[in-house]
């Protein structure tokens, strides 16, 4: 048997692992995913808006602190995907599910030790941040609401990894796109108290989200411990705790979990700090801006996350060349797409920011903050598929480093320099370091990606087993 019968791919598609054709078949679910996620926080906040100003300035510090936990999780999930899709490159099915299984028990622990923690903390660390009396309470109890969801959502992010190393993503889209209708609709009934539901507000966006993901969780797990990845892959008969496998896991994860979470907090920084300092209109467009980079982001992420199936599959079925070449062809894509979003951002940013304000004051710092954002488009796409790339083969320390410096040293000293030494520079101090920040990341991934090092990692070498030697002496 193949390995190419896991796959979403038909036989004759498979022949060339590096056509267009291919790499789109493969990124297209998750490049849908990705956006209906970020469409559905949209409608979220949304609908959360309609409660007021208190309620909608407290739902977004709300979700930056609890993201902060979940974004070190879902980095150092990422490894799983890795490790799946080099087990399915080598022929070894049933490796692929007791890596999944071993990263459910340890997101599980993670995310227990992250309630015990936060839950009783939660009104503390808000007032940290200087927020204001008078929507902590909100706050606080969103937090505790989806800090129980992200227990559930260990299995969503695990099966993500899991069907995407298996080259099987649609099952992950139809999944989300379920648990995202009901996360919608529950949102409806439980904010304003439709059909006979209690009006719970900030509340009910905490369970509507929890709810959908239940329900997305339920869906993935239904198709993994049945049918055919039942069958393939052994998913029901390897659930039991590896040590080893859980090392191996997190000498790859844990570098993309602490990337990541820096990643999160730094640009939390330029969200909530620098820019609160230049008053209501610049936060506010800074928020606009930053929601339209994340909705062009994500097709991009899409595409990144399959290459990082596809090179890790191709590495294990020892095939190095054919992963520089399936790079070559998602850098094609993610440039041409991230470069007609850099020209749109410019030629249009002041009608991008009228579907936010009719504040002439906000229009005119959203538009300028739009040019420095077209600037790094390219750069972003550079980074992103280097990234995914690198992740594939499982160079994560680098990208960790990588990454970590630049926002620490580019983006949180530069900016926060930006904003004391050159206070004519304004609100776009800290924009432009962060643009820098990016396109520097983005230009250390692709001179590591092009200096091979990632082909001599070898993710499965095992320490030689050592052979006692007995002397049996010297006949004379």
């Amino acid at each position: 048997m193949t390995t190419e019968e896991s796959s979403l791919l038909r036989p004759t598609d498979a022949e060339d692992a590096t056509s267009l054709k291919y790499m789109l078949t493969l990124a297209a679910p998750m490049v849908v995913t990705t956006l209906s996620f970020t469409i559905m926080q949209f409608v979220d906040r949304f609908m959360v808006s309609r409660l007021g100003t208190d309620a909608l300035a407290a739902i977004l510090p709300a979700a930056f602190v609890s993201f902060l936990p979940s974004s070190f999780a879902m980095g150092a999930m990422t490894s799983l995907s890795t490790f799946v899709s080099q087990s399915l490159g080598r022929g070894e099915k049933e490796e692929c599910s007791s890596y999944f299984w071993q990263t459910i028990w340890m997101g599980i622990v993670y995310f227990v030790a992250a309630v015990v923690i936060m839950w009783p903390s939660a009104a503390w660390m808000f007032r940290m941040m200087g927020q204001p009396e008078s929507i902590i309470p909100m706050e606080v109890i969103y937090l505790r609401i989806t800090l129980y969801a992200h227990l559930v959502a260990v299995v969503n992010w695990s099966c993500n990894q899991f069907f995407m190393g298996i080259h099987r993503p649609v099952i992950t889209m139809c999944s989300s796109f379920c648990g995202q209708i009901v996360n919608v609709g529950a949102n409806y009934l439980l904010i304003f108290g439709k059909f006979g539901f209690p009006a719970m507000g900030i509340a009910g966006a905490g369970w509507g989200t929890f709810i959908g993901i239940t329900v997305t969780a339920g869906l993935n797990m239904a198709v993994f411990l049945s049918g055919n990845t039942a069958r393939d892959f052994k998913s029901r008969s390897w659930l039991g705790l590896n040590l080893r496998k859980m090392n191996d896991l997190l000498k790859v994860g844990l570098p993309a979990g602490f990337g990541l979470m820096a990643n999160v907090a730094f640009w939390g920084i330029i969200l909530i700090g620098l820019m609160g300092r230049h008053g209501k209109e610049v936060l506010a467009a800074t928020s606009a801006v930053l929601s339209y980079g994340s909705l062009s982001v994500m097709p991009v992420i899409g595409i990144g996350t399959a290459l990082s199936a596809a090179v890790g599959k191709s590495i294990g079925q020892g095939r190095k060349e054919l992963a520089a070449r399936q790079t070559s062809v998602c850098l094609r894509i993610g440039l041409i797409y991230m470069g007609s979003v850099g020209l749109c951002f410019f030629l249009f940013r002041n009608q991008l920011m009228r579907f936010w304000s009719d504040e002439p004051g906000v229009i005119k710092v959203g538009a300028n903050i739009l040019i420095c954002a077209a600037c790094y488009q390219v750069f972003h796409a550079v980074r992103i598929i280097y990234a995914g790339s690198l992740r594939g083969a499982g160079d994560t320390l680098w990208l960790a480093v990588a990454s970590a410096l630049g926002e620490a040293l580019i983006l949180g000293v530069g900016g926060w320099l930006a904003a004391r030494l050159l206070p004519s520079w304004g609100y776009m101090g800290p924009w432009v370091a962060a643009a820098a920040s990016i396109a520097a990341v983005g230009w250390a991934n692709g001179r590591r990606f092009k200096s091979n090092l990632w082909m001599k990692i070898d993710l499965f070498k095992r320490p030689a087993p050592v052979v006692p030697v007995q002397d049996e002496g010297v006949v004379e």
